[in-house]
């Protein structure tokens, strides 16, 4: 196999040179988790070359090299990761698998690997359940991570010395970054353009994507209603679906929505709690919540018009509501986690 070059710095001349982004694949390695990512730094590289400077140079590798079957049945041409000495690595990229219980079994030799190069490489970067890979390498012990929200609990069981943020996109712990699951990959590798690169850089590669450049941390990985979507009923889609559409008005009340599913009040309540886990006043005050959340990030609605809109009435019923369920009133959440110059801007 052709041997790698090493990358340096900077050449003779003191320019610098291309920053290598190593993306580790394996049998069974989650296509978007890997493609997602390196589609961001390969649009950045563009970006930064037609500027005059220096991209990153992509790399793919496993520890054996050759090909290499995705789990959705894709070959992968790879580079041996062996050939690849960690100081020459700039960012280390591990992608996740829908199969990552049985991936561990057979990955002795790239949590090896991991553990060596991590250290040395100037960050690593998880995408979905490749944080499991990472915890394995010891590289998550009594870090804060995250990965996909369905295997919180399975990250917690083999892994308890890790601390699950079961709310964020990404999380960033000194070198180490973990990502949610799937297209959260993009988020975080967006962010690491950023940091590298700068926001307009960021900015192109997000509009060339046609994605959202997302901040970070903070954002819930899944909406509420896509929370209750995916509860083990269908029964009450429609009516959910009515009501984050609706959370303007004021008569959400157990008796209004029993009529609107045709079932009386008593009985409207017991089954949907029983369907879904919470009270319907409770599904109206989530649901209310993040419609806030995503104004209060997004839009340069004043406070008091973000109250009315999502139903709360008042400033004051939304402080408390998010203050019993984030422990942030909305003007801090708002300076926390609103767009590039919007949180100064408008509280």
């Amino acid at each position: 196999m052709t041997k790698i070059p090493e990358m340096l710095p900077n050449d003779k001349a003191g320019r610098k040179k291309a920053k290598r982004v190593l993306f580790v694949a394996f049998d069974d390695v989650g296509l978007l988790d890997l493609s997602g990512a390196q589609t961001v730094f390969w649009a950045a590289d563009k970006a930064m070359q037609a500027r005059g400077s220096a991209g990153y140079e992509r790399c793919t590798a496993s520890i054996d090299g050759g090909l290499v079957r995705s789990a959705e049945g894709l070959e992968l041409q790879t580079d041996v990761l062996k050939d690849f000495r960690p100081a020459s690595v700039d960012t280390l990229v591990v992608p996740g698998s829908p199969h990552m219980a049985s991936v561990l079994d057979r990955s002795a030799a790239l949590v090896k690997w991991l553990r060596r190069t991590s250290g040395i490489a100037r960050r690593t970067v998880s995408v979905c359940s490749g944080a499991f890979l990472l915890a394995s390498a010891g590289l998550l012990d009594h870090k804060r991570a995250t990965t996909h929200w369905l295997m919180f609990d399975m990250m917690t069981e083999r892994f308890p010395s890790v601390e699950i943020d079961r709310d964020a996109i990404f999380v960033q712990q000194g070198a180490v970054w973990t990502s949610a699951g799937v297209t959260a990959g993009i988020d975080l590798a967006l962010a690491l353009v950023e940091a590298d690169c700068g926001h307009d850089v960021a900015m192109e590669v997000a509009r060339e994507l046609v994605v959202f450049l997302k901040r970070p941390g903070g954002q819930s990985q899944f909406s509420e209603l896509l929370q209750a979507q995916a509860e083990d009923t269908d029964t009450f889609d429609e009516l959910n679906l009515w009501i984050a559409g609706n959370l303007g008005r004021a008569n959400l009340t157990v008796e209004f929505l029993a009529d609107r599913a045709r079932m009386s009040p008593r009985n409207f309540a017991r089954v949907y709690k029983e369907k879904t886990g919470r009270t319907p006043a409770k599904a109206v005050e989530v649901f209310r919540l993040e419609a806030a959340r995503r104004l209060l990030e997004d839009s340069t609605r004043n406070i008091d018009q973000i109250a009315s809109l999502c139903g709360f009435g008042d400033e004051e019923r939304m402080r408390v509501t998010f203050q019993r369920n984030l422990g942030v009133a909305p003007r801090d959440y708002r300076k926390r986690f609103a767009s590039r110059g919007l949180g100064e801007a408008m509280v």
